[in-house]
């Protein structure tokens, strides 16, 4: 724990610390452990369908903080513990549906049929991610593929650094490959035209004729002062507001509610800790309301400016099925 916590203050670049691991107590077969996961799931990242992000396996640090906040909060077997408690639950639930269906007129039939939907349902919801899962596997093959170049590249001295390759088109990449020259300066404006591009906040709602719609929506019975969203998974959740921004920042207890801009696959690993979820955009059927039905946990998305409005450490309550955020209390801690 205590090198972990090392790990995560410092913020390591690389696997340097996974090398490290070797001269502590269990530290080979916890090195082993990271390195067949990562083998797996290497590939991925935040923001992982852009090719120019780094991935878990390039900065295994950015695992660091997943890793202690498993280990402070659940005891060992804990992910096989709530798999059958996962499992008993769902056939508990389908035994409940189908005895209520057969209780009505006709009810036989319609168990029938909604029994063959349930088995079909669990024999193949996981494959779904399959097409995900090949497709970043993929990405991160031409990434590695196009940072080979570059660095061929930038040690000849055409290109100033690796990184420069993700400003060039692939024609335009043909080229400097074919002629051993780079237009330096157009480099050098698109990644001016990046930075520049990252800092401004885009518009809620953008017409096809490029007009931009502002307003406000709040839910009927929503409370004076709430902060209105869209209901993507039912229940009340009440907690810790945890802002996190970056999921290698996160610093998680059971309970606490995680407020954030977006979610998408790689935070996944986070939604084992949390009681609910709020989200700055998203709708029904994006990555964090998806999840978020997948692990019975409240959730609003499309909340403006949620990470502003809601401080880290506030007490919030997060109504899943009506759609809005109340805060009620003061941040516990900075």
């Amino acid at each position: 724990m205590a090198f972990l916590n090392r790990v995560a203050d410092e913020g390591r670049e690389g696997d340097g610390f996974l090398d490290e691991m070797a001269g502590l107590p269990g530290g080979p077969e916890a090195r082993a452990a990271i390195r067949g996961y990562l083998d797996t799931y290497g590939m991925r990242c935040v923001g992982e369908i852009d090719i120019t992000r780094t991935r878990w396996s390039e900065r295994p640090a950015a695992l660091v903080p997943v890793l202690l906040g498993n280990v402070r909060n659940f005891a060992p077997g804990e992910g096989g513990r709530r798999f059958e408690r996962g499992n008993r639950e769902s056939y508990q639930k389908e035994r409940d549906v189908l005895a209520r269906l057969r209780a009505l007129p006709g009810g036989e039939g319609r168990a029938e049929e909604t029994k063959r939907m349930i088995d079909r349902v669990r024999a193949f919801a996981g494959y779904r991610e399959y097409p995900k899962y090949g497709m970043v596997n993929r990405y991160f093959v031409y990434k590695q593929a196009l940072l080979r170049e570059a660095g061929r590249l930038a040690r000849s001295g055409v290109l100033r650094e690796d990184e420069d390759v993700f400003f060039l088109r692939f024609r335009e990449l043909e080229e400097v490959v074919r002629t051993g020259e780079v237009d330096a300066e157009l480099v050098r404006e698109r990644r001016e035209a990046f930075r520049s591009h990252e800092a401004l906040t885009p518009p809620r709602l953008l017409t096809s004729d490029g007009e931009v719609l502002n307003g406000r929506r709040r839910p009927a019975d929503a409370p004076p002062g709430a902060m209105a969203g869209l209901a993507v998974s039912a229940g009340v959740a009440e907690g810790r507001a945890r802002v996190v921004t970056e999921m290698a920042r996160a610093d998680l207890e059971p309970g606490d509610i995680l407020v954030t801009a977006y979610t998408d696959p790689s935070w996944t690993p986070l939604f084992v800790t949390v009681a609910g979820l709020v989200t700055e955009v998203g709708g029904l059927m994006t990555h964090g309301a998806v999840v978020a039905r997948e692990y019975g946990l409240p959730a609003v998305v499309g909340v403006d400016r949620a990470t502003r409005r809601i401080r880290d450490g506030q007490r919030i309550r997060v109504h899943g099925t009506d759609g809005y955020v109340e805060i009620l209390g003061s941040a516990s801690r900075p």
